[in-house]
């Protein structure tokens, strides 16, 4: 005689939608964090989500590009700014920080994401080491090829003290002003990419 077992019940249907629906709320929580951790791993530059880089210290300018260029080659059309803010430059890097700066290698560094400081006068106004100092530390060649130094840059014919960053421009009257600080904090790391 074969003995009865009861039949195994499948558990109620409510109860395996509400399983479902944990689950999936589970997963989609998982996924939300999993973003949130890689997305604190990125600075702003990376983050940024205005693409016209409207927003931010100084004036803005149009992006014309950064088409790199072989030496002694020139643009096909000239700098929307004066000193230029964007364009197709020949990929020079500045070795040295105090000294004069071609177009090339600033926007060669601008692309990078350096904040680059002209001034016209033979050795930099007092007060303008000390900024960029305090902004990214001492130059460092290996920092600005990576676009996270503040140059300083002779440039004949500038007055005051003209801030730079892509697409960004910044006239200060002396190296003393505020907006200084502010510009080149804002903008450094941001480069062509940010």
């Amino acid at each position: 005689m074969a003995s009865e077992h009861p039949p195994t019940s499948s558990p109620h249907p409510r109860l395996r939608r509400l399983g479902l629906g944990v689950l999936t709320a589970v997963v989609a929580l998982a996924g939300v964090v999993a973003l949130l951790l890689i997305l604190q791993g990125r600075d702003r530059s990376q983050l940024q989500s205005d693409p016209d880089a409207a927003s931010g210290p100084g004036q803005v300018f149009p992006d014309q590009g950064h088409a790199h260029l072989a030496a002694g080659e020139r643009p096909d059309a000239p700098y929307a700014s004066n000193p230029p803010t964007s364009g197709a430059h020949a990929p020079v890097e500045i070795g040295r920080d105090g000294t004069r700066v071609t177009d090339d290698q600033l926007l060669h560094a601008l692309e990078l994401g350096d904040v680059i400081l002209l001034y016209g006068t033979p050795r930099p106004p007092a007060g303008l080491q000390a900024l960029a100092q305090q902004v990214a530390g001492p130059f460092d060649p290996a920092l600005a090829a990576s676009g996270q130094a503040v140059v300083l840059g002779s440039r004949p014919g500038v007055d005051g003290v003209v801030a730079l960053a892509w697409r960004h421009m910044l006239r200060a009257p002396t190296a003393a002003d505020p907006a200084l600080e502010e510009f080149a904090a804002y903008w450094l790391g941001r480069g062509a990419s940010g």
